[in-house]
């Protein structure tokens, strides 16, 4: 039987570098996005019978509910994979920035998270086997200047992974997510300039990269998945140092 992966922002970026990388491996695609236009473009490249797509915004639970309903009476009721890339940024001083869009990262990050893991379970539960491959960060290893509502978006991605890997391994259900740097999506090109950590660190991952991890994670889970040799050397790193060190090299890094 085929198998079948749910994809949220599908529309552009790494959610669309993932839904053609599943299709050419044969998967069936259920894609998500708030860009009916963006969706309908993706359907006539990979065409119908590979791709179903699904107009959602996940912080309507409604909306997210009947997409993944709309999805699973064409995969039999079941998904075999969760792909959880929807989300915003927005960089720059935390006083600087309108609370409204600090409100919004956490809206669509966090409460868009858990509205689709909350109304995608059963078909989850109803696959042999299923992955959730939830998006967190590199801004999730330590609190980021210029960051900072999208940094904690990320920790509470990190820790709802933790939770579900826990809870719903009795369901046969893996959870786990990609922790990445910066990546090169439009997303993060409109906050070019805003904090001098993108000089420092670099935007050297490609979107593609990133959905080549997501295959990753599906065909061989493992909680937290750092990407880029960069954040892979950083990350156990940033996980044994003490926290004043992290610090202080966080702080070197926004100066540079």
């Amino acid at each position: 039987m085929t198998k079948s992966i749910f994809i949220t922002g599908a529309g552009a970026g790494i959610g669309l570098e993932t839904a053609r990388l599943f299709a050419s491996k044969g998967w069936f695609v259920g894609a998500a996005d708030r860009d009916q236009k963006a969706l309908e473009s993706l359907q006539t490249e990979l065409g119908e019978r590979v791709c179903s797509t699904h107009v959602a915004d996940v912080t309507d639970e409604k909306t997210v509910a009947g997409a993944l309903s709309e999805f699973a009476e064409l995969t039999g009721g079941a998904i075999d994979a969760l792909h959880n890339n929807a989300g915003i940024l927005k960089v720059g001083p935390f006083e600087s920035l309108d609370i409204q869009d600090h409100r919004a990262i956490v809206e669509i990050n966090v409460i868009g998270l858990m509205n689709v893991l909350h109304a995608a379970f059963p078909y989850l539960k109803a696959a042999s086997g299923a992955v959730v491959v939830n998006m967190s960060s590199a801004s999730a290893a330590y609190g980021t200047p210029d960051f900072a509502s999208y940094s904690a978006s990320k920790h509470a991605v990190r820790a709802m992974t933790e939770a579900l890997d826990i809870e719903w391994e009795v369901h046969g259900i893996r959870v786990c997510d990609l922790m990445p740097p910066f990546v090169n999506t439009g997303m993060v090109q409109a906050n070019a300039g805003a904090s001098r950590l993108f000089d420092s660190l670099g935007v050297n991952l490609a979107p593609s990269e990133v959905a080549a991890e997501v295959w990753k994670q599906v065909c061989s889970p493992q909680l937290h998945r750092p990407v880029s040799n960069q954040f892979k050397i950083l990350w156990p790193i940033a996980r044994s140092s003490p926290a004043a060190v992290t610090r202080a090299v966080m702080k070197k890094l926004r100066r540079s």
